[in-house]
């Protein structure tokens, strides 16, 4: 009898768990799958926002518009790349990423403005920021003839 009422106290901690996390795992999942990764880098970096701005992070990333995910994936962008490892070689596997995915595009100023409130307690340099800004959108610049449709 003992162990049926601890099958269920069970049962009933895990059925909660998931359905109160399900919103921010579905919004990860959403994003890690649109970008062909494992959801660990997005999960690495919502914990390392904090609690606040992680959860701001999730409640933004929720959202359903496209260009919300857009800006969430150019905010995991700047932290992989500006944050983690600024190496060319990085920021290249990162541009390919948001290539593949059909999110590559310029990082806006507005994207760096959203980037910095998420970005907030790990307090990155403004000038870093806008010289990765530049490294990545010069990646978007035509090449001998060849021009980037967006």
């Amino acid at each position: 009898m003992i162990w049926l009422g601890l099958a269920t106290l069970v049962v009933v901690f895990v059925v909660g768990f998931r359905v109160l996390t399900s919103d921010s795992r579905r919004a990860i999942r959403r994003l890690s799958e649109r970008l062909g990764i494992t959801p660990v880098p997005l999960e690495s970096m919502i914990d390392q926002l904090g609690k606040t701005a992680g959860s701001e992070y999730l409640r933004y990333l929720e959202r359903p518009n496209e260009a919300h995910l857009q800006n969430a994936a150019q905010v995991l962008l700047i932290w992989q790349v500006g944050v983690v490892d600024s190496s060319e070689q990085n920021l290249h596997y990162w541009y390919r990423l948001m290539q593949k995915s059909r999110l590559a595009a310029p990082i806006t100023d507005a994207q760096i403005r959203l980037a910095q409130g998420f970005l907030r307690e790990l307090e990155p340099e403004l000038s870093e920021i806008i010289a990765l800004q530049q490294r990545y959108n010069a990646l978007f610049l035509p090449e001998d003839g060849v021009h980037w449709l967006h």
